[in-house]
């Protein structure tokens, strides 16, 4: 099982955050990496914290609309699904157990997903998503993309001890090239 964030892994990032399905645009290759996992029989789910919905940026419906159109490009171009998808609509500052760096989300993909996190991969650009994973056993993976060149510069220590790599496409390319030896 592959847990993946979604800002900064799957789709651009933004400081200014990510407002409306027409802001939402994939990051090159982001797709067709999740559709080469899902090929390789790998269940592909995305725990994404969204504290733009309680900052009043953007609502539900929005939300709704990028995750809409993820899932139509995904079925589109590659004839995929994910599993499963969850978001936290939380700010950091009232900390919820949904949102990352706790674990709420893995554990509702888990259970929804009928599949235990132990050892499992977590690709995520962030510290909150390397804390989250650590603290339920997976094996978390670090990209550049997003806000993960930031999270080396201020976390240089991680590149010692994580998996890092430029973006979801060389993720995929790492993973699974492994998984066929």
């Amino acid at each position: 099982m592959l847990i993946l964030d979604r800002d900064g892994v799957i789709n651009f990032d933004s400081d200014d955050f990510i407002k409306s399905a027409d802001e939402w645009q994939p990051i090159p290759f982001s797709l067709a990496a999740i559709a080469q996992f899902k090929r390789a029989g790998w269940l592909v789910a995305v725990a994404t914290n969204q504290s733009g919905i309680a900052r009043g940026y953007y609502d539900r419906l929005a939300l709704r609309a990028m995750h809409r159109k993820l899932n139509q490009l995904l079925v589109s171009e590659f004839n995929v699904q994910l599993d499963w998808l969850c978001y936290a609509p939380y700010l950091s500052d009232q900390p919820n157990v949904a949102r990352k760096p706790l674990t709420g989300m893995l554990r509702q993909i888990s259970l929804t997903l009928n599949r235990p996190l132990q050892q499992q991969i977590m690709v995520g650009d962030t510290l909150a998503d390397i804390q989250a994973a650590q603290a339920v056993g997976m094996r978390p993976y670090l990209v550049r993309s997003g806000k993960g060149e930031r999270t080396l510069a201020a976390h240089p220590e991680l590149a010692k001890h994580l998996p890092v790599y430029d973006d979801l496409a060389a993720v995929a390319a790492g993973l699974l090239t492994q998984s066929k030896e």
